[in-house]
């Protein structure tokens, strides 16, 4: 892309938007683009025999590009006198450790052989294990926070409040009684909507692994897989607009001493202020309809969780779209208004 079209973009296009600083490029330094991918875990498992074609076979089982499980990368050698399933897991969340070590005993055991032990090399993050934990100790209703550490880490760190639920939400609530702009609306909805994400994780929770839902298993694993970076999104998203709605004071502020570009100035604002509240309505949307599917394949006394979850999601829907057409009336920039228009007529259909 040219340098031009950089500058643009980045002053209009809300993915483009930089993760500090203003959007738009400095005047001689121009700008730092950095790409990462997920964090990738080398693990090993080591087999009670020496013979490392059984280990090449295993990892050509595993592996993706032999047609074996998504995100590993897999090869065997021989170790320390032991033949060695050499694997990169390049995303954990969606192929985890202990599904790939289960996989890769299955495989021995076609072999005659087993695992002995296993290695990481180098660093892997504290949720693997917490996620190998819950699956070999079979934890009913398992959370992170029933980790000591993180609890205390949540505590310290002011995520979790002393004092009750209501220590926890009052300091949001205040906040958004006192006579400031900040936060608003925006905001509310993007809690609102967290809210629901959350009660939907917990009823599809406490059914997961229950002898009367077995049947569900795949399905109440795949909404709470779902649903809790849905939750996280929507909880990074309260900030995120009330820091959208105080870029578009300071866009008309500017604009009066820039009057050559007041338009741009503040039509760029106006763009990053209304693809948040959009984001959270379409976020909103996807927990109603996973809600929705829970019903009939959860605790039935829990079905007031979920009507609470429905009627959340559908509040934070309707003040989140508030917000946008707050901010499309005042855009001048027909196309993206139009673009704009049709995301929200599908989530009113």
């Amino acid at each position: 892309m040219k340098p031009t079209g950089v500058r643009d973009d980045i002053a209009t296009n809300p993915a483009r938007r930089p993760d500090f600083g203003d959007p738009r490029l400095h005047s001689t330094a121009g700008a730092t683009v950095v790409g990462a991918r997920k964090f990738l875990i080398a693990y090993n498992v080591f087999l009670n025999t020496p013979d490392v074609d059984i280990a090449k076979k295993i990892a050509k089982a595993v592996r993706f590009s032999s047609g074996g499980m998504r995100f590993v990368k897999g090869a065997g050698f021989l170790v320390r006198g032991l033949a060695q399933v050499s694997m990169n897991l390049t995303d954990f969340e969606q192929t985890p450790v202990h599904r790939v070590f289960e996989m890769v005993k299955r495989e021995a055991a076609r072999y005659g052989v087993a695992p002995v032990s296993s290695e990481i090399v180098g660093l892997i993050p504290k949720k693997a294990l917490e996620q190998a934990a819950e699956w070999f100790l079979q934890v009913e209703n398992f959370d992170s926070s029933l980790i000591l550490e993180n609890r205390l880490a949540a505590v310290m760190g002011g995520k979790t409040a002393i004092g009750g639920l209501r220590a926890g939400i009052e300091p949001f609530v205040e906040q958004l009684a006192a006579p400031t702009a900040t936060p608003g609306g925006g905001s509310a909805s993007a809690a609102t909507a967290a809210m629901a994400a959350g009660l939907a994780a917990m009823v599809a929770s406490m059914s997961r692994g229950k002898k009367l839902y077995l049947q569900h298993e795949p399905e109440l694993s795949a909404a709470i897989a779902r649903l809790t970076p849905l939750r996280e999104e929507l909880k990074a998203a309260i900030d995120a607009d009330a820091e959208a709605y105080n870029a578009v004071m300071k866009a008309n502020k500017q604009s009066k001493t820039d009057t050559a570009k007041a338009d741009a100035i503040i039509d760029a604002s106006l763009k990053l202020a209304t693809g948040v509240p959009l984001n959270v309505a379409e976020k909103a949307h996807e927990v109603a309809v996973i809600a929705r599917s829970l019903e009939p394949i959860t605790n039935p006394n829990m079905k007031s969780d979920l009507t609470t979850a429905l009627a959340l999601a559908r509040a934070a829907i309707t003040g989140a779209l508030a917000n946008v057409e707050i901010n499309l009336a005042s855009l001048k920039d027909a196309a993206f208004v139009s673009d704009i228009r049709k995301r929200v007529q599908a989530l009113t259909a």
